[in-house]
């Protein structure tokens, strides 16, 4: 994660406990607002809030109860490739922060930090800001704030990863224990409530990233039973990386892996900057569609990220390998559905046009061009200068088929 961080300061030994939940009379003539506060968690429209407004929401209703919060922090953990989690702040008349963190840029502060304490530990800590060995001040939610006392609270699941919630204040004194105990009685609504949108957020993330965000979609709208077909219309792109197979012959594992991925981050990228979707990874190969209601402006940014793509591979420079590629461009219908058996399914995609790319690839590689396109899409973008390789008799297809390539 990536955080702020000033000069050092002084700070207090954290305390590590549970907070005891005392009886609803010990919490004094705010008990009403708190228990309209917990129903508030618990309600439709509370559930039906985005991340800012949940935090908005909760830090007004805080305010309302005299609690003396000078920053309310929910630090929601998600299983991503990227992103650890994500870090909502609200203070009082102060527009709600949200920030991703990346795996990438976790700090040592942050795994010293009051905060991690309480995800890794799954116990409340609470702690001073004169502690020399913890500098949960530097991290940059809480920096330059003044704050004197910070309550972090674990969010535990029922499984996957701890999130937590934090309550800072600026009051010399910090947190009384009947405030402290205010604190705990929210914790199982607040906590309710985050697991739902970490599950979702979680669900959603796991879905793109492994599937596809249309995939995703279809998925979510409940269509996941097998022989369920639909039919779109888009430009379609198979690229294949040349001389996998010697590559992998002549090189260790590690780093035929190692530059797969310089591979596919300069494919990935350029497919999805253009609008496109990934479909498939097909060992070295990445079938993706261009979907959209105008059949030009699909063809267009197939060809983009095309030509992105083999520029960007004929500019990397490797001591042990070149990595080139060939890619096969056409515009036509492909019937998107389910196969498989039982409870073993996988979306896939299927169709003479899938099945005409797939040939038109084939020649690539055979011919030697880098970029194959078929007679419809250079119909569809007849402004693009293009030059004939000829007719060819693909397998399975009666009639022969003219392909063009970029001079």
């Amino acid at each position: 994660m990536t955080f702020h961080q000033p000069a050092p300061s002084k700070t207090q030994e954290p305390t590590m406990h549970k907070l005891a939940s005392p009886p609803a009379q010990d919490i004094g003539s705010g008990a009403n607002a708190l228990f309209a506060l917990i129903e508030w968690l618990c309600s439709d429209e509370c559930h039906e809030l985005d991340e800012a407004g949940l935090a908005f929401g909760l830090g007004q209703r805080l305010c309302e109860i005299d609690l003396p919060v000078d920053r309310m922090t929910l630090h929601l953990m998600t299983l991503h490739p990227e992103i650890v989690g994500r870090s909502i702040a609200w203070a009082p008349n102060e527009p709600v922060h949200i920030r991703d963190r990346e795996h990438a840029n976790i700090t040592p502060t942050f795994t010293g930090s009051a905060l991690w304490r309480a995800m890794s530990t799954r116990e409340t800590v609470v702690a001073r800001h004169n502690d020399p060995k913890d500098r949960w001040q530097e991290l940059d939610t809480f920096a330059g704030r003044d704050l004197v006392e910070l309550i972090v609270v674990p969010l535990c699941n029922a499984d996957g990863p701890v999130s937590a919630a934090s309550f800072g204040t600026r009051r010399p004194r910090g947190f009384t224990p009947s405030e402290q105990n205010v604190i705990q009685r929210i914790i199982p609504s607040l906590r309710n409530v985050c697991e739902l949108r970490t599950l979702r957020q979680t669900e959603l993330s796991l879905l793109d990233t492994y599937v596809g965000p249309m995939t995703a979609q279809r998925s979510l709208a409940g269509r996941i039973r097998k022989n369920e077909i639909e039919t779109i219309e888009a430009a379609l792109m198979l690229c294949d990386l040349r001389g996998f197979t010697e590559l992998s012959n002549r090189l260790p594992a590690d780093r035929v892996l190692e530059l797969l991925n310089h591979y596919f981050d300069v494919v990935v990228p350029a497919i999805t900057h253009e609008g496109g979707e990934i479909l498939k990874f097909m060992g070295d190969a990445v079938l993706a569609v261009f979907p959209g209601y105008d059949a030009t402006r699909s063809s267009r940014s197939a060809l983009t990220a095309a030509s992105c793509i083999l520029e960007k591979l004929e500019n990397m420079a490797f001591t042990d390998a070149k990595l080139q590629a060939g890619i096969a461009l056409h515009y036509g219908e492909a019937s998107y559905g389910n196969i498989g058996s039982g409870r073993r399914l996988d979306f896939t995609v299927i169709g003479p046009d899938i099945n005409l790319l797939s040939r038109i690839q084939g020649v690539c590689g055979e011919a030697g061009y880098p970029l194959l396109i078929s007679a419809h899409l250079v119909e569809i973008l007849s402004d693009i200068p293009t030059t004939s390789i000829g007719t060819f008799a693909l397998k399975g297809f009666k009639d022969l088929k003219e392909l063009f390539y970029m001079p």
